[in-house]
Formats: structure tokens, C-alpha cells, sequence
């Protein structure tokens, strides 16, 4: 059987490679002022609020951080503090992969170009992709797009950089929200659901579901 090869596997980052840790942040913080089923419900609505906030006009990660968790606590009633949005902040560069990263993207990476599209700024993002265990041929985020995925402008930025169509790359995440429902409008054919637990399946987004990175290769028939 005849297995399409693209010319580059495209990625998100935080969440689908890196393992992102914004529940565990938020916990860390507020766990000693709500209980269990506050602080889950917390932890949804900080993620809401986060995607709420990127689907905006462009402004630096450390505004969607800041104004994603003032809006959380007001919806909670818990005292916010621009100190401890400044502290999930400066903790994502510090976040590794999740362990089935490294080999599947090393394997990966001797056949077709990796590139990622990160929702992530300039300066924080080399220490995440360094943990990645793998060569990248481009890393793209959204402060050079000027938009945040789900948006298309983030997508259209990377078909620029890398002077390529829809047709041409096959996109991997582990979201339909932030990515995979944006692919399928923009005609990406070839698409790889990392099935990490974030959201159900919706097949109608004609994609390809795989367990872990150490699978990916496998798509490609390597």
C-alpha cells in the first residue's frame, strides 16, 4: 500500500510533545483553597479561559496567562495575584516531553523534516524544543505569525515560512480545538491524532489516531 510522505511533519507543541502542565501549576497554587471538585472545576475553567484568550487579537503568552488566571479566580472567588501568573509563566520553558517523545521523533527525524507551530513566544520556546530529543527543521511560534492557533493566520504564517501548501505536510496534535479542526478547514488531507486524553474523538475530522509518539512513525510506514 502506498503511504502518503510528506514533506514535512508538522507539530504543536505544548501538550501534544511537551508535557504541558497547566493543571498541576494551578494546583500547586490553589489546591490548599478549594477541594477536589473546585479545584477540577478551576482547572477547566483555566483552560477555557486560556483558549478564550488566545482566540483574541495577538498578545504576548505572559498577557494570556495573566488574564486566563485573573478570570479564573474572579469566576471562583479566589484572590488573584499577578505574582502567581508570572510563576506558571516562567515555569513552562522549564517542561519536558512526554516520554514516548524522544524515540518516536528521533526515528521520525531521519526521514522527513519535523517543524513545529507553537502557540509560544520566541524566547521561551528553545528550552522546550531542546528536551525534544530530536533535530527540527523549523520552529515557528505564534509571536512571529502574529496569531495563536486555532487561527488560521498562524497556519498560513507556516505554509509561508516553509513555501508549502495544505497538501504537502501532515499535522500531529493531541487537540481538535487548538489544531485539528483549523487543519481540516485549511485543507490539510493528512492529519495524526495523538490521543492523549484531553478530548474525545470526533472522527469527522478525517484523521489518523495513534496511541504515543513512538506510533507516528508507523503512519509514514517507517
Amino acid at each position: 500500500m502506498d503511504r502518503f510522505r510528506p514533506k514535512y511533519v508538522t507539530f504543536d507543541c505544548h501538550g501534544t510533545l511537551i508535557n504541558f502542565q497547566m493543571a498541576e501549576a494551578a494546583r500547586d497554587l490553589f489546591g490548599h483553597l478549594l477541594d477536589g471538585p473546585r479545584m477540577d472545576e478551576f482547572i477547566r475553567n483555566f483552560q477555557g479561559y486560556r483558549l478564550d484568550e488566545v482566540l483574541q487579537d495577538w498578545k504576548p503568552y505572559a498577557d494570556v496567562v495573566h488574564n486566563a488566571l485573573e478570570r479564573t479566580c474572579r469566576r471562583n472567588s479566589v484572590a488573584f495575584r499577578a505574582e502567581d501568573a508570572e510563576t506558571i509563566y516562567n515555569r513552562i520553558p522549564t517542561w519536558g516531553p512526554h516520554p514516548d517523545v524522544p524515540e518516536g521523533l528521533a526515528k521520525l527525524a531521519k526521514e522527513i523534516p519535523l517543524v513545529t507551530l507553537t502557540n509560544s513566544m520566541v524566547a521561551q520556546i528553545p528550552s522546550n524544543v531542546a528536551k525534544l530529543g530530536a533535530p527540527f527543521h523549523a520552529v515557528l511560534t505564534a509571536e512571529e505569525a502574529g496569531a495563536y492557533k486555532p487561527h488560521f493566520k498562524a497556519f498560513e504564517y507556516m505554509f509561508d515560512m516553509l513555501g508549502c501548501g495544505p497538501e504537502d505536510i501532515t499535522h500531529v496534535s493531541s487537540s481538535f480545538r487548538h489544531d485539528l479542526m483549523s487543519a481540516y478547514d485549511l485543507g490539510i488531507k493528512s492529519k495524526v491524532w495523538v490521543n492523549r486524553g484531553h478530548e474525545p474523538a470526533n472522527p469527522f475530522y478525517e484523521y489518523t489516531e495513534i496511541r504515543d509518539v513512538t506510533q507516528l512513525p508507523g503512519v509514514f510506514g517507517l
